[in-house]
């Protein structure tokens, strides 16, 4: 009855040894629903690149956390395609969490040299429903394909190649993606060994170019200063 059952030195047996019991059901769940998304994300993983042309899943398939899963898809905006798949019931996110406040491309991107405009970021709660991934599935390659219409992004075929010099594109003003569609377009003109000048004064080209050329096949040569913005050169190889 010491100072009314609270004085110091009188631990509460009864609460820690359910607390104790607590954290052991807690960790158990956890470790289960962890085994459970982790094969849901990796549902994701492996199904996106077959069901969406021109994607690139990004981070290692194994170290990293049971119920996230981030792709990017060529000629998207990401912002946009957010805005659609929500209006389809999914709340998604684009970039990486520590920029996802922010217009400014993800430095967490940028070091992992991966496409920085049209990346979706998938992270599932626990609890989270087969069936929700399914519909997910089933969503996003119309999605997709609706918003890259919108931006005039090239099919999926490249132009056949023409003979004729280098060209210069001139995407000043124009945020990315358009300045990687505007590329796509017209690396097809150009002959093999010949370069396309990209000129672009959005900071995400400076990502976007570079990541297109990984996925497409082609060169990228560097970047060069212009009169405004950056000039990237890209040099057709395929």
């Amino acid at each position: 009855e010491r100072e009314s059952g609270r004085a110091p030195g009188f631990e509460n047996l009864p609460a820690i040894v359910a607390a104790a019991a607590s954290l052991r059901a807690v960790r158990a769940e956890a470790e289960a629903e962890a085994v459970r998304l982790r094969e849901l994300a990796e549902r994701i993983r492996a199904r996106v690149p077959a069901l969406v042309p021109d994607v690139e899943v990004v981070g290692d398939p194994v170290r990293r956390l049971p119920g996230v899963v981030t792709f990017s898809c060529l000629y998207v905006d990401g912002e946009t395609l957010l805005h659609e798949l929500d209006r389809a019931g999914f709340s998604v996110s684009s970039g990486s969490s520590c920029t996802s406040s922010t217009l400014t491309p993800s430095h967490v991107l940028k070091a992992m040299g991966v496409l920085s405009e049209g990346n979706v970021r998938v992270s599932l709660p626990p609890g989270t429903p087969a069936e929700d991934v399914e519909r997910f599935l089933a969503v996003l390659p119309g999605t997709v394909a609706a918003v890259r219409e919108k931006l005039g992004a090239p099919a999926a075929a490249e132009a056949a190649p023409r003979t004729g010099g280098d060209l210069v594109v001139d995407a000043i003003g124009r945020r990315c993606p358009i300045p990687v569609i505007e590329l796509a377009k017209v690396i097809g003109d150009v002959p093999v060994g010949g370069t396309v000048r990209v000129l672009s004064d959005d900071e995400a080209a400076r990502l976007d170019i570079p990541a297109w050329c990984e996925m497409r096949g082609q060169e990228y040569v560097g970047e060069e200063g212009a009169e405004k913005g950056t000039a990237y050169l890209v040099r057709r190889i395929s």
